[in-house]
């Protein structure tokens, strides 16, 4: 049987535990899954890639041991699909968090099977607990001081703390 490839794209800036709740969901669905960090320099990143790839680095090393699931972290500039085929992976993984971001995600996903009929996409649901948690929301919180400790690793917050000039 050939081995399932999942890739999960974002900009992860910072990786949030709505993030992980979906990398965790989509380890039952794959035998690897590659978190893809995306450039995105459009977004205009907090953090830089080399410091989201760390980071995501340091979250996916742990769960990887805890769900017994090979999960990697890769950086990526390119098309996606250019990207998920180059890697192997024939599904991509998307969350959802509100109605909102299906219609983009759908398009998206519409796009993609027009350029490359092989790989498949996948739609997550976030959780119910973590379904308003966004890396915009959680910057701007932690910006202004506000207790950020449940959306965020301690790693993650640490790492926002610093970026912020706020004490360890």
């Amino acid at each position: 049987m050939p081995k399932r490839v999942g890739l999960y794209p974002g900009t992860f800036d910072p990786i949030t535990n709505g993030h992980m709740d979906i990398v965790a969901r989509a380890t039952r669905m794959v035998d690897h899954l590659i978190v893809a960090v995306a450039v995105n320099a459009g977004k205009g990143p907090l953090f830089t890639l080399a410091e989201r790839v760390e980071m995501a680095e340091a979250e996916m090393a742990e769960l990887s041991q805890a769900v017994g699931v090979s999960i990697e972290v890769r950086p990526f500039d390119t098309l996606l699909v250019d990207f998920t085929a180059k890697c192997g992976a024939n599904l991509i993984v998307r969350g959802l968090r509100a109605v909102s971001d299906f219609e983009y995600e759908f398009q998206m996903a519409g796009m993609n099977a027009r350029l490359t009929a092989d790989i498949e996409t996948i739609f997550l649901m976030a959780s119910e607990r973590c379904q308003f948690i966004s890396s915009r929301f959680v910057k701007e919180i932690g910006r202004l001081g506000g207790d950020i400790s449940q959306f965020v690793s301690p790693r993650v917050k640490a790492r926002l703390d610093e970026k912020f000039g706020f004490p360890a």
